[in-house]
């Protein structure tokens, strides 16, 4: 919050006219009006359509509840002033409103007055877009919720361990202080106030509170990457970097990575690795969808991504997994793309993909790139693009052992090999549905599952890749120069382990 006021420091003393703040949050805004304003509060007064003006006692100025005169009062009002009006932005759209805010633009820059407009989402009519500058008010920060539980806790006469203060701080993150308020009030009246298990209850709170957004969704840290089959080179990846989001990693002069793009077959582990992903960096991990954006009608689609952006950005260092990311953008590429919210969504997102200065890790995913806009692939915007393709023998054999593990199954007592061999092309999930049915198929007769149960499902079961055998083709065509294989190529490692093993029979 320090930079955001720092800039409206700048912004006022450069005699901006309109400054149009974004937030949901009107006391911290009041407050940090209040803060501009030094020891002369009463050089602020505040608007709303139904009490017209106010100082920030709540004491009555003016019977300005009409628009129109509450402007009329700003322009006679003396010099050095600053205005708050709060939910101005359906005036906006009246023609009479607007040509008095352009009359009123040299008042105001002679008279050193400033105009504030708070709303959630920003109006701003397309005559008076020059004289207008927009700040979006971040999120509480890590200090200021610390300071928020600080003061609770010692109000209280409470002692939480410093370990767990920083996490129900990380935990608080990406809430709004009012949000960060009531949930630790919900939790001193249950009784559970700040323990492990009150933790746990605050977590679950925080997931709820973000349901109310259709487009982003807290996971559960539920997949270990031991939970992952194959994909040696990608795991290899992301183990030498699970350190690169802390301070000694900074004072070593590392970056923190930008993000993977992970291309490949349906059901191969693209969303299990985003989920694993998060767990083994210990990070927070917000799914994003970006298709329900454009579902979900044409209007707002820009600020909607804007938010979501502030609250990951808020909760930084965190995972930002964004789903088959072809189908929300699929088709938009060329000179021929209609100009429309899919497209200056796409600008939007690329330009923060490239410029983004706050630790979030992006994962994008995807099924199909043919008709992704190639600027999307460009270097930059993620640090690696990784094709994951269907399993080789190997891979199957450790997906099916993981899966049966899983289910409190010994993998040595089965000939994984065998059942390997006879389901090529079948992809991960395929190779757990395969697992689940057969346990389905011996439960049903009261007895132990065993290998023929398996070989009997794959040899039932046609697998994705058979059905969409031109897709997959095309597929593996386009990323084999494009992109870095997932997977260690296995056949190359056979060779040269049969290399090894001829040289020492020479040798011997």
């Amino acid at each position: 919050m320090e930079s955001t006021l720092e800039e409206l420091r700048l912004l006022v003393q450069a005699r901006y006219p309109f400054i149009y703040l974004v937030s949901f949050e009107e006391e911290r805004v009041v407050r940090a009006l209040r803060w501009l304003t030094g020891a002369q509060e009463e050089r602020l007064s505040i608007w709303t359509v139904t009490k017209g003006f106010e100082t920030v006692d709540g004491e009555g100025v003016g019977e300005s509840c009409e628009p129109m005169e509450a402007l009329e009062f700003i322009r006679v009002h003396e010099p050095q002033h600053l205005f708050l009006l709060k939910d101005f932005h359906p005036f906006l759209e009246d023609p009479s409103v607007t040509r008095k805010l352009r009359d009123l633009v040299p008042v105001l820059e002679r008279d050193q007055k400033t105009i504030f407009f708070l709303s959630p989402h920003p109006v701003i009519p397309p005559d008076l877009e020059k004289d207008f500058v927009t700040v979006e008010i971040p999120l509480p920060s890590p200090p200021e919720v610390s300071k928020l539980l600080g003061t609770l806790v010692k109000s209280q006469g409470l002692e939480v361990h410093p370990d767990l203060y920083e996490k129900i701080v990380k935990a608080s993150l990406g809430l709004t202080e009012k949000e960060i308020k009531k949930v630790y009030t919900k939790l001193l009246i249950s009784g559970k106030q700040f323990t492990d298990e009150g933790l746990e209850a605050l977590i679950e709170e925080k997931r709820r509170i973000l349901r109310k957004s259709q487009f982003l969704e807290y996971m559960d840290l539920t997949d270990r990457i031991a939970d992952i089959g194959g994909l040696g080179q990608l795991k290899q990846w992301l183990i030498e970097r699970g350190a690169s989001f802390s301070e000694r990693a900074r004072q070593f002069g590392l970056p923190p990575p930008k993000g993977l793009f992970l291309l490949g077959v349906q059901g191969c582990g693209k969303s299990l690795t985003a989920k694993a992903v998060a767990r083994l960096w210990k990070l927070p991990l917000l799914r994003l969808d970006l298709a329900s954006m454009f579902t979900a009608g044409s209007g707002g689609i820009e600020q909607n991504l804007r938010e979501t952006i502030l609250v990951a950005e808020s909760m930084a260092p965190t995972v930002l997994w964004i789903d088959e990311i072809e189908k929300a953008f699929g088709g938009i590429g060329g000179t021929s793309a209609e100009r429309g919210p899919a497209t200056r969504v796409f600008g939007a997102l690329l330009t923060w993909l490239q410029e983004k200065t706050k630790p979030v890790f992006v994962i994008a995913t995807a099924n199909d790139v043919v008709n992704l806009p190639p600027e999307l692939l460009r270097k930059g915007r993620f640090d690696e693009i990784f094709f994951i393709d269907l399993p080789n023998v190997h891979e199957r054999a450790e997906i099916l052992a993981i899966h049966l593990r899983k289910r409190g199954r010994n993998p040595d007592d089965f000939q994984l090999y065998a059942v390997a061999e006879m389901t090529e092309k079948y992809s991960g999930a395929e190779l757990e549905q395969l697992v689940i049915a057969a346990m389905f198929y011996a439960f049903s007769r009261d007895r132990e599952v065993t290998t023929q149960d398996l070989l009997r499902q794959a040899r039932e079961t046609v697998p994705l890749a058979v059905t969409m055998d031109e897709q997959v083709k095309a597929l593996k065509e386009w990323s084999r120069y494009r992109t870095r294989p997932a997977a260690y190529d296995t056949r190359r490692m056979d060779f040269f382990d049969e290399w090894e093993e001829v040289t020492d029979d020479e040798v011997v």
